[in-house]
C-alpha cells in the first residue's frame, strides 16, 4: 500500500502519479515502464513516487488495488440486491452473470479515461502468467466467491470444479473484451466494434448464461 501523506496538495500529487502510472502500466506492461518515465510525466520527482508508494512493484499493486476495490463493491451490491429481489429462491443464473459483468460494461463505458485505462490494465494482469496469480488472486479472488456460492445455489448438481472451469471461460471472454483490440472490427467487416460495449456484453451475458447451463445441468427451478 502506498503512503500518501495529508499536507496540502501532496493527496493531489499522488492521485497524478497513480492516474499516469496507470495509463503507462496499461500500454506498456509492467517492465515497460520505468518509474524516471513516471515521474517525468507526471511532473514530479522520483523519489516522491518512492515517498508516497514505494518501489515500483509496490506502486503496481497500489494502481491495480485502487479500482479494483471500486469493481468489487459494485458487483457485490448488485448480487446482494439480487439476492434480495429473489429471497427465498435461489438468485436466477442470468442475475448472476449479469451482476457479475454489467459493472464491468458501466466502467469501459465510462467517460473517466481512467477507467479504460484500468480496463486495459485487467487484461494485461489477468493473461500474464506473472502478475495474473498474483495480482488476481490478492484482489478478485474472495469477492469471486460469493459469486460461486450463488452459482452453486441455482446450479446445486453441478460439480464444483465445473462452476470453476466456466467462470475460467467467462473471465477470457470479458478479458478480451477488456483489450479492445479492434480485431472483430476487420473480422467482421465493420458489422461489429470492440468498442461497441453495450452490444458486447448483451450478448455476452446470455452466452456465458448457456454455457453454464450446458456444463453445469439444470437450474434449480428447472428440478420443481
Amino acid at each position: 500500500m502506498g503512503r500518501p501523506r495529508a499536507r496540502a496538495g501532496e493527496g493531489d500529487r499522488g492521485a497524478t502519479i497513480l492516474d499516469v502510472s496507470e495509463r503507462l502500466f496499461a500500454r506498456h506492461g509492467y517492465d515497460g515502464v520505468t518509474l524516471r518515465t513516471i515521474a517525468r510525466e507526471a511532473g514530479v520527482d522520483v523519489a516522491l513516487i518512492n515517498y508516497y508508494f514505494g518501489p515500483k512493484q509496490q506502486l503496481f499493486d497500489t494502481v491495480f488495488q485502487r479500482r479494483a476495490r471500486v469493481l468489487n463493491d459494485d458487483r457485490l451490491d448488485a448480487l446482494n440486491r439480487a439476492r434480495a429481489e429473489a429471497e427465498p429462491d435461489p438468485v436466477p443464473l442470468e442475475r448472476i452473470i449479469e451482476a457479475y459483468l454489467r459493472p464491468l460494461e458501466m466502467a469501459q463505458e465510462s467517460e473517466d479515461q481512467g477507467w479504460r485505462n484500468y480496463c486495459a490494465l485487467l487484461a494485461y494482469v489477468n493473461t500474464s502468467p506473472v502478475w495474473g496469480p498474483v495480482l488476481m488472486s490478492r484482489h478478485f479472488d474472495a469477492p469471486m466467491e460469493s459469486f460461486v456460492e450463488a452459482l452453486a445455489a441455482v446450479l446445486p448438481g453441478c460439480d464444483r470444479g465445473d462452476l470453476y472451469w466456466c467462470y475460467h471461460f467467462m473471465s477470457g471472454s470479458m478479458t478480451l473484451t477488456f483489450a479492445n483490440t479492434g480485431r472483430i472490427n476487420a473480422m467482421s467487416g465493420g458489422l461489429c466494434r470492440s468498442d461497441d460495449f453495450q452490444s458486447a456484453y448483451d450478448r455476452m451475458i446470455p452466452f456465458v448464461v448457456a454455457g453454464f447451463e450446458r456444463v453445469c445441468g439444470p437450474l434449480k427451478s428447472d428440478r420443481g
